[in-house]
């Protein structure tokens, strides 16, 4: 079984193969990027990665709406690599530092109730194409019942107008996937939960429903808090389940990039 056997590897097997052979010292350290794809991203820090010395590696780790960097290293002294590693990858802040949210294994949905919890926010989401996906990620973090209170999922778009409470006007004149729609959503979520922050997304996931105007993949998300609402237009793929996801992954970043840098009583 995959999962216990990496337990087995990290825990028992790892441990003995080095000290029966005395291998010579690897570390890894992990850099996690988001809301940048990586071709703009090699770009970016193109400069500081011909700079690495050849005793120390970089492998770029895409996955849906993140990037993963890992330096590896391979020396004599893994103190001196440690911080040989921990130099480096500090020089790579002011290039690309406004992307970063964490490091090893931290994932997005950790980072965002890790930030939460430092700064005593509660959030709230509503979801029309996501499904239901985005608090499924929140609740997956042990713990997110200190910051997260619930969710709708309005799917139908008479539920948006009667659970919910977005305006009819609104969705008569702007549509069910619309940045008027997607503000109403967030606002509402936020009053109606007595959160913080309320966030919300409404899109056209695919494969059907769309129009001329609003292809498939077309999406908005919104972020809401009593200082300012935020709002983010994405076009992403034909495929739903991926466009599911990734919407979820920018609804996370949007937060991530929205919250105050320290809660405001």
């Amino acid at each position: 079984v995959p999962h216990e056997m990496k337990r087995m590897m990290i825990d028992s097997v790892i441990p003995k193969l080095k000290e029966k052979y005395k291998p010579a010292a690897i570390v890894h350290k992990i850099i996690r990027t988001i809301g940048i794809g990586e071709s703009v991203l090699a770009d970016k820090i193109a400069d500081w990665e011909k700079a690495l010395p050849p005793h120390i590696k970089l492998a770029y780790l895409p996955s849906i709406g993140e990037v993963r960097l890992r330096l590896t290293g391979l020396g004599n002294n893994e103190i001196l690599l440690n911080e040989e590693i921990e130099a480096i990858s500090n020089k790579i802040i002011p290039l690309v530092g406004e992307y970063i949210y964490g490091y090893g294994e931290e994932k997005i949905e950790e980072a965002i109730g890790r930030m939460l919890r430092e700064r005593s926010l509660t959030l709230s989401i509503a979801e029309s194409c996501t499904g239901g996906y985005v608090s499924h990620l929140v609740t997956s973090v042990p713990g997110s019942s200190q910051y997260f209170l619930g969710s709708m999922i309005p799917y139908d778009y008479q539920i948006k107008m009667r659970q919910l409470g977005v305006k009819p006007e609104v969705l008569e004149q702007h549509g069910a996937v619309s940045e008027a729609t997607i503000i109403e959503m967030a606002n509402i979520v936020r009053a109606k939960f007595n959160t913080d922050i309320g966030v919300a997304t409404s899109g056209i996931a695919g494969p059907g429903g769309a129009t001329p105007e609003k292809p498939v993949g077309l999406v908005w998300i919104a972020y809401s808090d009593k200082h300012h609402t935020v709002t983010k237009k994405l076009q992403l793929s034909t495929d739903r389940l991926l466009n599911i996801k990734a919407a979820s992954v920018a609804l996370l970043n949007l937060i991530r990039t929205s919250l105050p840098a320290r809660h405001v009583g």
